[in-house]
């Protein structure tokens, strides 16, 4: 345990270590794990999980977004 973190929160506890939060680590891992599958490090390709966007310009890495045609996330929540 390090010395006078006791009775601090635990954003105070980050800030006064200099971390990162759990969240900011994840979603930077997770930055992580597609640069590597963009790259092809990894067994999974980027086009079994992303769509690729052709003829943008710039570069031909471009993620598009995947929209829901279903309508099953209005059945997700449980309502009363």
């Amino acid at each position: 345990m390090i010395i006078n973190m006791e009775g601090l929160s635990y954003e105070d506890r980050l800030q006064s270590l200099e971390l990162w939060s759990l969240e900011e680590r994840i979603n930077r891992q997770d930055l992580i794990e597609v640069f590597k599958m963009a790259k092809g490090m990894t067994r999974i390709g980027l086009q079994e999980l992303f769509m690729l966007e052709e003829g943008i310009r710039g570069h031909s890495l471009k993620l598009a977004k995947m929209r829901c045609t279903r309508d099953c996330w209005r059945h997700f929540f449980l309502t009363e």
